[in-house]
């Protein structure tokens, strides 16, 4: 009785510092894109016209979506090398660090072009800090959970996402009022401090958690991989390459909802900066019930069905979402925000369980990592400075519904081919490792000696 209270504990304790970490990555990433939309351009990029302003901040704003995948290949091997909770101490330190500083930078007209520059170089941290934060956030999550639970226990740290989207438009919607005229000068830089006082917080958090009950027995058992992302390629790389592009639909329809969202309302329909914010603000805290239901629902009728529901949602929504905008009705442009990220949440709920349990426990960061971060580069990276290019093109939302609909499709194919594990006990090597002399000539007999 004592162990199993023991063991609830720590069910709980992982949930809640995976829900908390991923939060704190998230606030600080999200912040950035909300400030790239609103901010950096005028204070980095002064000398272009707003349109190219907006794209080159865009642009460093995808920077960071292309330096996740380089995260996920880094913290994956040392998260399948020396355990989850160590490996999530470090990125945590690594992208509260990198936020903090973007709060100190001087701006064009005090540096010139380096202002920019450094942007662009503490972006580069920011993506390598959360590449290795969500593999590991899940998998702290999730293995300690059961395995009935897994949707519903996995999709607890995709919380974060709508938490951090609260907490940094909330921060900047906050900073705004309450430093009016001077907020383009001093009032945006507090939140970025501010990320100083939440990764104290996280530390203390991540720091009382004991390490999950699958590495260790892979300790135990001395199936430490020795290059674990070389192996899981070899192993895994169609399982990848389809965990990348199931997540087209979500992430790049996601950042237009949430970041070139802001860009379009204020400068192409005329609405306020906190207008916007507010909007988006809403449709985080809808997404606080809608992710977990989500993951909850892929337990009990499985999350291809969930996932694929999603998939279809939200490229029915993309023509409506834009109608809705373009009408600048202040309600139903606040409609159209607030239910846009709900055929997101149908996918981002299962998604976690629904990668992480597709490779096998002791690659499982590796793969998770890289497969979820991939989808950075293809999809949300590109997605604002694809609807920002589209919009000046051809003066028109359409061609943006467009592209939307097209990631649906993509996923929608790849969803289909991506093995179903949902079933399976994820404590289980699914691939029976240690059999042959080549498996047992890779693994060492402690990850404490790389």
């Amino acid at each position: 009785m004592q162990q199993e209270t023991g063991t609830r504990s720590q069910v709980t304790r992982a949930a809640i510092a995976s829900t908390i970490g991923t939060s704190i990555e998230w606030y600080d990433f999200f912040l950035y894109g909300s400030a790239a939309a609103l901010v950096f351009p005028k204070l980095f990029f002064p000398k272009s016209d707003p349109l190219a302003g907006t794209l080159i901040s865009f642009a460093t704003y995808a920077v960071g979506f292309a330096a996740r995948p380089v995260g996920a290949a880094i913290f994956g091997h040392y998260g399948d090398r020396i355990g989850r909770k160590a490996t999530l101490i470090i990125t945590l330190l690594v992208m509260g660090l990198a936020t903090t500083a973007v709060g100190l930078l001087p701006s064009y007209s005090t540096i010139g072009i380096w202002g920019g520059v450094l942007l662009t170089l503490l972006r580069v941290l920011q993506g390598i800090g959360v590449g290795g934060e969500w593999g590991g956030s899940v998998l702290l999550s999730m293995e300690w959970g059961s395995n009935k639970r897994r949707g519903l226990v996995a999709s607890w740290p995709q919380l974060g996402v709508p938490i951090g989207l609260i907490l940094g438009n909330g921060a900047l919607l906050f900073f705004s009022n309450l430093t009016g005229s001077a907020f383009l000068s001093t009032g945006w830089r507090i939140p970025f401090l501010l990320s100083l006082v939440l990764v104290a917080i996280g530390l203390y958090i991540r720091l009382g958690i004991t390490e999950t009950p699958i590495f260790r027995r892979l300790v135990e058992q001395k199936q430490i991989e020795r290059q674990p992302v070389v192996e899981v390629f070899k192993r895994s790389w169609r399982e990848i390459v389809l965990s990348a592009l199931v997540r087209v639909s979500e992430q790049a329809p996601f950042y237009i909802f949430t970041a070139f969202v802001l860009a379009y309302g204020t400068r192409a329909l005329k609405l306020s900066n906190n207008f916007m914010l507010t909007c988006v603000f809403a449709a985080a805290v809808v997404s606080l019930i809608t992710v977990p239901l989500a993951g909850h629902l892929s337990d009990r009728f499985g999350r291809r069905l969930i996932y694929t529901i999603g998939i279809v949602l939200v490229g029915l929504y993309a023509f409506p979402y834009f109608a809705l905008l373009d009408t600048r009705v202040p309600t139903l442009v606040l409609l159209g925000v607030v239910l846009s990220l709900i055929p997101h949440d149908l996918q981002y709920g299962p998604q976690a369980a629904l990668i992480a349990e597709s490779f096998t426990g002791r690659l499982r960061y590796s793969g998770a990592s890289i497969g979820y971060q991939l989808a950075s580069v293809i999809a949300g990276g590109p997605a604002p400075l694809i609807a920002t290019a589209l919009l000046a093109a051809y003066m028109s939302s359409t061609p943006i519904a467009v592209y939307i609909v097209i990631c649906a499709l993509v996923s929608l194919v790849a969803v289909r081919l991506l093995p179903d594990r949902s079933r399976a006990d994820h404590s289980v090597e699914y691939d029976q490792p240690g059999a042959g002399r080549d498996a047992a000539a890779r693994r060492l007999e402690s990850p404490s000696a790389s």
